[in-house]
């Protein structure tokens, strides 16, 4: 009795659980990602991962022979051949036709899996010839794209993620493109061989995008490089694959394929607008300029750490009446070009804007130390750094010595 009491308690506590949760929102396909109940790879949408998708299918084939006849034969000779039919052990040693069969089988079976593995592993590292060359930088965590060659050489930008806080927090439903949109796509032309130049500014990371079968690793201080030929025009999204610390999950890849005119009309406005928004490091600033633009990068880089009322959480302190940001304003500058614990630093980041999200900082919410920051104190700051690595270099290279 005092068992059934129980169950029913917890039947009825937890009805009450579900009919006061929220509904679930439902779950759709993500464009350009993978799909619900998706149990193979995403539709490949170059040569390269077409062949990977078929090499996987014709290796799981393989193994499937193998696992049926291996398996098969032996629980046919347990049930065949069992000690209750009467039958004995069999007496032989050294069997050479045996010997011959497990040598001469299973070496056919690696040459017929290694022979089409090389010829496609040879296709994926064969980057010569690209009409468009494109170097990928890893940040934490973010990613930078460098036209370094073709149509659109000279280009260049940040791609941030944009999913609002709000939804990572679980306070808002979450979309079919969570935690995998950003504010500057990559953007390359359809049925162009485009090269991709991979390294990081500070931990190891890797560029994925499974519909394009690449998967390249972004380490610093080296380069590495893989290509594709996208054949149908739309959006592509991938992932770092690498855990590059505590935003892994938030720096999601997104390649933008476009007909050959539309890449054209791209590479002519983000031209236009790079000529309209160039910096000149050496100008001194007005307080408003500085705080427009201070809080357009704080937006871009710094509030999906920091939030976006400068609250903070986690391993990120509050901006908003924090020791740094009321500080001394070298402190504030030496932390942000040069990172702290779970900071990364923002050195990639030109003078002009450290100068303006510095400024923001210092002036926004409760902050109101009135400090305005200029681009040549932020220019002074990096020179400091370089005199001081190179004093620690020959003090270094005198006491070897």
């Amino acid at each position: 009795m005092k068992k059934t009491k129980h169950a029913l308690a917890a039947f009825l506590a937890g009805a009450s659980l579900l009919a006061g949760a929220p509904a679930l929102a439902a779950v759709t396909d993500m464009p350009g990602g993978p799909a619900v109940n998706e149990l193979n790879f995403q539709p490949p949408v170059t040569k390269l991962a077409e062949e990977l998708h078929n090499l996987h299918n014709m290796m799981l084939i393989i193994c499937l022979v193998i696992f049926i006849g291996v398996f098969g034969v032996m629980f046919y000779s347990i049930f065949k051949h069992r000690k209750s039919k009467g039958h004995q052990p069999a007496n032989f040693h050294e069997s050479t036709t045996v010997e011959v069969i497990w040598t001469v089988v299973p070496f056919i079976i690696v040459i017929l899996m290694a022979l089409p593995a090389t010829k496609t592993v040879v296709a994926m590292k064969d980057t010569t010839n690209a009409d468009i060359t494109i170097k990928v930088t890893g940040y934490q965590w973010k990613w930078g794209y460098d036209y370094l060659k073709g149509e659109g050489e000279g280009i260049k930008f940040l791609s941030t993620l944009t999913t609002p806080r709000s939804q990572i927090d679980g306070t808002a439903p979450k979309s079919n493109t969570y935690l995998q949109e950003v504010d500057n796509p990559m953007v390359v032309p359809v049925n162009k061989k485009v090269r991709l130049i991979t390294t990081a500014n500070d931990v190891i990371h890797s560029f994925y995008v499974p519909a394009f079968g690449i998967k390249q690793d972004a380490i610093p201080g080296f380069v590495r490089d893989t290509w594709f030929k996208a054949e149908k025009v739309g959006e592509y999204r991938g992932f770092c694959t690498e855990l590059c610390g505590k935003e892994h999950a938030f720096m999601p890849v997104v390649v933008k394929v476009v007909s050959e005119d539309d890449y054209n009309k791209w590479v002519d406005a983000q031209k236009k607008q790079m000529a309209a928004s160039a910096d000149d490091p050496n100008k001194t600033y007005t307080v408003q300029e500085l705080m427009e633009r201070g809080q357009k990068v704080y937006a871009s880089n710094c509030a999906v750490c920091h939030q976006p009322n400068g609250k903070g959480g986690g391993a990120f302190p509050a901006l908003d009446g924090g020791k740094i940001v009321t500080g001394p304003v070298a402190d504030h500058i030496s932390i942000v070009l040069h990172g702290k614990n779970a900071m990364p630093n923002w050195s990639h980041l030109n003078d002009v804007e450290l100068a303006a999200v510095i400024t923001f900082e210092r002036n926004s919410w409760s902050n109101k130390t009135g400090d305005v920051v200029q681009p040549a104190q932020v220019r002074e700051a990096r020179g400091n750094k370089s005199a001081n690595a190179a004093g620690a270099a020959e003090a270094n290279a005198a006491k070897n010595s």
